[in-house]
């Protein structure tokens, strides 16, 4: 999970060293070709290709769609948010799945979480400070970029269980790719790339596939409860990168709300666990035995 992690800050902090020089629509058209042909041989290789049309499922479409809108703000914010500021918002995703998932799929959450999340949410504002002499409107694309991803990843639970998730992440890059191209067409939007621009937008791609590979096999080979916490070491690693590539310092207010939009969501985090035991624990015990156990969680109505 760390080594994903660093794939992925990597990729962003490629990206933000062409400091704006190409359009976004140029970065998503060339990135995503060329991720698009290392997923590419991946699908090949498993004979995924004819398995292709499973990919036109509508929640495979809606999830690439919350992918391809949430890149565009990221895009847009990365040249004028410092690296870390950017990261601190984006570690409220898992909350706003949260908040997602007990809003638009009727997933219960009790009141622990429901504190944590409206906390964590308050941390994503001490960033922001909206009405202050140092509000940034740009950091309202940040926002929108963890909303949609949030939508990404709600959709994503609605997949078929069957589907591969090759095919899932071969479909996204591909749109993201046409919607490049499709934005350097019409706007016109098309600048002449240096062979160091296309070298760094070709190692943008190797990490995020990278990214891609480590956290599937993070996913897959690790209790998902312990791996999961370690999806925070981004935020480190956006840190250090920022100081050391782009002199950059978060404030103590970025800082303080970093601290506890971690802290919320590491809560959050456990609380789940801890309600997924409890009803493992009742579902053990066979019915009829007398055995008497409390909820799964006293102050909760149910384990989500």
């Amino acid at each position: 999970m760390m080594l994903s992690m660093a794939g992925f800050v990597a990729n962003d902090a490629l990206v933000k060293s062409l400091d704006g020089r190409l359009p976004f629509g140029q970065v998503m058209l060339v990135r995503g070709a060329l991720l698009g042909a290392l997923i590419g041989v991946l699908v090949w290789r498993q004979g995924l290709f004819a398995r292709a049309r499973e990919a036109l499922h509508p929640m495979v479409i809606a999830r690439s769609g919350g992918e391809l809108l949430g890149t565009v703000f990221f895009l847009a914010a990365l040249t004028r948010l410092p690296f870390a500021t950017i990261s601190a918002i984006l570690q409220a995703l898992p909350l706003a799945v949260t908040l997602g998932a007990a809003i638009f799929l009727g997933e219960k959450v009790g009141w622990r979480r429901w504190t944590a999340i409206l906390i964590g949410f308050g941390g994503v504002m001490l960033i922001v400070r909206p009405g202050s002499v140092r509000f940034e409107p740009a950091t309202l694309l940040v926002v929108l970029t963890v909303c949609f991803a949030a939508a990404r990843d709600l959709f994503t639970r609605s997949l078929p269980p069957a589907l591969p998730s090759l095919l899932v992440s071969a479909t996204t890059t591909v749109l993201i790719a046409l919607a490049g191209l499709l934005w350097c067409v019409v706007a016109r939007d098309w600048t002449p790339m240096t062979g160091r621009e296309l070298g760094t937008l070709a190692a943008a791609a190797f990490c995020l596939f990278f990214g891609y590979q480590f956290i599937v096999l993070a996913m897959r080979s690790g209790d998902v409860a312990y791996v999961v916490p370690y999806r925070y070491t981004s935020l480190l690693f956006a840190i250090a990168i920022g100081f050391a590539f782009f002199d950059e310092t978060p404030d103590a207010w970025t800082l303080a709300g970093a601290a506890v939009i971690v802290a919320t969501g590491l809560f959050t985090l456990y609380r789940e666990l801890v309600s997924r035991r409890a009803i493992a624990a009742r579902a053990a015990i066979p019915a009829g035995t007398g055995v008497a156990l409390p909820p799964a969680d006293r102050a909760e109505d149910s384990p989500r």
